[in-house]
């Protein structure tokens, strides 16, 4: 039996602070008690926390960690170990890896493999095609956190674009159906545009003229559409405009929504004005855009009408990175640090911790249903983040755990700095070091 005790620290958790001790025993969280009054037995390990925040684990609803077909660039074991050692005990991937995720048979073994390496708790998506419909519909909402639907350019046989398809997907899944929304056709017409223009040799500044917010908005205000009449469960992935926002709403509880829409960290942080100093870098799609856009997109988290925050983690190598325009991929590494960045927002202002605390761990348990995570609760899972306040934490190569080896964050100093993570009870990160001796575990959702 593994018991552990959190001593004085700051609880963040429900929309409150307060100074607390946390026992854990085995998995779960057993007593919560204000500082001072948890006594520890001999079989107890404890942890200081004095000075520190403790705050639920982030739960991640958006990570590439390219396994399998794709471990050149990043693997289950090095990523949710990156994860981790950012703060995150839970992620769900999605499934355009080689071979894409299509049937039940090949999600299964995604399955099977996190359950050998994954340091993390895990879940991962079932992939929507135009004609794997029949697959799609035996996906058991119980243990698997999504449906994943590509409305726009895509890998392989990934977009689904028929629309006969997609309202089938809609009208007939009672499952989440998450959404990567930007409109084909626009693309398409942009990018010949600017072929025309540049050939080849399109500036990466283009990029988000090319994927533009006419591209997004044509997509996303479709899927709504779609999901209203349907009355199906749409969450919007990775928000990257202000037209966008208007197609959600804050007048009503999360629960209630029917309708729920993603913010990620690097349009939260970037801007088109970065492109000259950070190239492909910081390319991704939805393309990051406009400060309107970025500052659009932070008041939106801080009124509800965008409910969570993600990383959208999509690793690529520094040689296919540093390409030209077209021949880099779009995606970034993210994991380790979205939540030093996050405080770092907070610490600028721009999100309170409470706020940060909601939209990365208790919205997205809400949103997914997930069964006993996303809280600090007596009798829940000790999924858990101690964050250092006073810990100036520079990025660099030395201390990046992806396995691509580079962050768009380098040569960022941030102010707060993840102490210690625990994951489903195990202290799988404390004092810069991991400890590999338990896996993370399947979730489960309560639909």
């Amino acid at each position: 039996m593994s018991k552990y005790l959190i001593k004085n620290g700051t609880v963040v958790n429900e929309g409150t602070r307060q100074a607390a001790d946390i026992l854990i025993e085995n998995e779960f969280i057993s007593k919560i008690a204000p500082a001072g009054t948890i006594e520890a037995d001999a079989h107890t390990e404890v942890i200081d926390a004095t000075g520190k925040l403790i705050i639920p684990g982030m739960i991640d609803d958006q990570v590439h960690f390219r396994e399998p077909g794709l471990t050149h660039k990043a693997e289950i074991a090095t990523e949710s170990a990156a994860a981790v050692a950012g703060g995150i005990t839970t992620y769900m991937e999605m499934p355009n890896t080689v071979p894409q995720a299509l049937t039940q048979e090949l999600l299964q073994r995604k399955y099977d493999r996190a359950a050998e390496v994954s340091m993390a708790n895990y879940s991962f998506f079932m992939g929507a095609s135009n004609d794997n419909l029949e697959e799609v519909l035996k996906t058991n909402a119980k243990d698997v956190c999504g449906i994943k639907v590509f409305m726009g350019s895509s890998t392989g046989n990934m977009l689904v674009d028929k629309e006969e398809v997609l309202h089938r997907i809609f009208c007939e899944s009672d499952m989440l159906v998450a959404t990567h929304c930007e409109e084909e056709a626009v693309i398409r017409k942009n990018t010949a545009i600017y072929k025309e223009k540049y050939g080849e040799d399109v500036p990466i500044h283009a990029h988000p003229i090319i994927r533009s917010a006419e591209a997004c908005y044509a997509s996303s205000s479709k899927a709504v559409e779609l999901a209203t009449k349907c009355d199906a469960r749409l969450h919007i992935l990775h928000i990257s405009t202000a037209k966008e926002i208007d197609l959600f709403r804050n007048d009503i509880s999360l629960g209630e929504k029917r309708i729920t829409a993603e913010a990620c960290i690097h349009h939260l942080w970037f801007t088109d004005a970065q492109y000259a100093d950070k190239g492909t870098f910081i390319k991704w799609n939805p393309a990051v855009k406009a400060e309107s856009d970025r500052e659009a997109i932070r008041a939106a988290v801080n009124s509800g009408k965008i409910d969570v925050i993600a990383t959208d983690h999509a690793p690529h190598t520094l040689e296919e990175k540093n390409n030209s325009y077209f021949s880099a991929p779009s995606g970034g590494p993210l994991v380790q640090h979205a939540m030093p960045a996050l405080f770092q927002l907070m610490h600028e202002g721009v999100f309170s911790m409470e706020t940060i605390v909601e939209k990365t761990s208790h919205a997205l348990a809400e949103c997914f249903q997930i069964n006993k995570r996303g809280y600090l609760r007596e009798g829940y899972f000790a999924d858990i983040a101690i964050i250092n306040p006073d810990a100036d934490y520079l990025v660099e190569k030395s201390n990046i755990l992806y396995k691509c080896g580079w962050s768009p964050f380098e040569g960022q100093k941030f102010k707060y700095s993840v102490d210690s993570t625990f994951v489903s009870g195990h202290l799988a990160w404390h004092a810069g070091k991991l400890n590999k001796k338990e896996m993370g575990k399947r979730i489960t959702f309560n639909r």
